[in-house]
Parts: structure tokens; C-alpha cells; sequence
């Protein structure tokens, strides 16, 4: 995997990558391929590999941020935690939502069994959660849309439950949205539909927050193409 051809940004302190989906950015019990394992292609002169200061799910492709040393890791890990990393996704989902944009507030906790294994579920006894959307687009026939997600906390999968919750799955989420993600009408949905568009940050104090945006992915374009090809 060449990885230097995916960086979005690069200073001193950070690197941004566009992750590609379906891969894991940690490499866990199964023992498969993580974008862990190429990192050393991004030293870029330091004596030392950049390290994760954030996650996303293997099936989301977008926006990754790296610091390139300890203190760097340690100044976005505070951002990070103090809220003030602004984070902004794109989704398609099955379905058009009633309004034009909306605000969900659901508290999430993981739930797991022998059968099928760990997911986040709605549950009042969770932690607090809340995702803004807004709509951008939709097809003709209502079957899908293209939403901007702004989610304000950073719990486990909150925007695939929140969405699923609500009644508008993010196509290729089989795990949450069931039948309704898979679109019967088109071709079989070749990943999960989620996209870590952009992040903003004030990385260094005094001056403009740093702005970092992740091409959209052409899958997106296919399915939705006149509002994505406008940006």
C-alpha cells in the first residue's frame, strides 16, 4: 500500500491521510493487514513513525490524523479531548429523511453475545451522544441521500446507530441498517457509505485553525453525482 501518495497534509507536528476503506487501523486478533503496517513509509526524515491520534472504523475511508512526535501526539490527543477538533462526514443512506436537517441526541452502550458477537445499541443507560445532519441531496425516487454529519462526541460507530435509529441506515451497514442498507434497486453497495470528509483544528494557538478535506470517493459520485461532483 503506498501511503505517501495519500497524504493531505504535512508540517512539522502532524500528517493527514485520506484512509481508504476496508481496512483496519490497528492490527487486531485476527492478525490481517493494518494501516499500522505501512506507517513506516511515513517517517519522512524522523527517527521515529507517526502514531494515530484518532480512529475510524476500517469500512470508513477519509480524514486520518497522525502526530509525528510524542509532543505532537500529546497536543492533539488534548484537542481531541477538549472538543475542539471539528469533524464533518458525509453519508448516503437508504431513504430520504422527512426534514432538511435535524439533531439526534441518543445515548449509546455496548452490548455483546456469544452469538453475534459486540455492537453499540440506543440505551438511556449509555454515555451521551448527539450527531447534527443536515440533508445535501437525494435521488429522485427518494430511495437514498447524501447527508453532512457534524457528530459532537466520539462514541463507537455513533453515526451508523444514530442514522440506523432514526430510519436512515448508511448503505453497506448490514451490522446496523439490515436490509434497508443494501439498495435493491442498484448494484449491491461495494463498501459502507461513510466518508470523514473534513477536520478542523486549532493546531497551533494565534493562528487559523488548520483545514484538512479528504477527496470525495468516487463511489459516492456514482451513486449521487451531480451534488458531489460541485463539492
Amino acid at each position: 500500500m503506498d501511503l505517501q501518495s495519500r497524504v493531505l497534509y504535512r508540517d512539522g507536528l502532524i500528517l493527514a491521510i485520506d484512509k481508504p476503506a476496508g481496512i483496519a487501523v490497528h492490527r487486531g486478533p485476527s492478525g490481517r493487514e493494518a494501516l499500522e503496517d505501512h506507517f513506516g513509509q511515513l517517517r519522512f526524515g524522523l527517527p521515529r513513525f507517526p502514531a494515530l491520534a484518532h480512529r475510524l472504523d476500517a469500512d470508513t475511508s477519509g480524514v486520518l490524523l497522525l502526530g509525528r512526535h510524542a509532543k505532537a501526539l500529546r497536543r492533539l490527543h488534548r484537542l481531541f479531548s477538549q472538543g475542539r477538533v471539528d469533524k464533518t462526514y458525509l453519508a448516503i443512506v437508504a431513504g430520504r429523511p422527512s426534514s432538511d436537517e435535524g439533531r439526534i441526541e441518543e445515548p449509546l452502550a455496548k452490548i455483546s453475545s456469544r452469538a453475534k458477537g459486540w455492537r453499540m445499541t440506543v440505551d438511556p443507560a449509555g454515555k451521551p451522544a448527539r450527531t447534527d445532519w443536515r440533508l445535501l441531496q437525494a435521488d429522485g425516487e427518494k430511495r437514498f441521500s447524501l447527508l453532512l454529519l457534524k457528530p459532537h462526541t466520539g462514541r463507537t460507530h455513533q453515526l451508523r446507530v444514530h442514522l440506523a435509529h432514526i430510519g436512515y441506515p448508511i448503505l453497506g451497514d448490514p451490522k446496523y441498517g439490515g436490509a434497508q442498507a443494501i439498495d435493491p434497486a442498484m448494484a449491491p453497495p461495494e463498501r459502507l457509505y461513510l466518508h470523514a470528509w473534513r477536520v478542523r483544528l486549532p493546531l497551533r494557538e494565534g493562528r487559523q485553525p488548520l483545514e484538512i478535506e479528504a477527496p470525495v470517493p468516487e463511489s459516492f459520485a456514482r451513486r449521487l453525482p451531480e451534488r458531489v461532483q460541485k463539492g
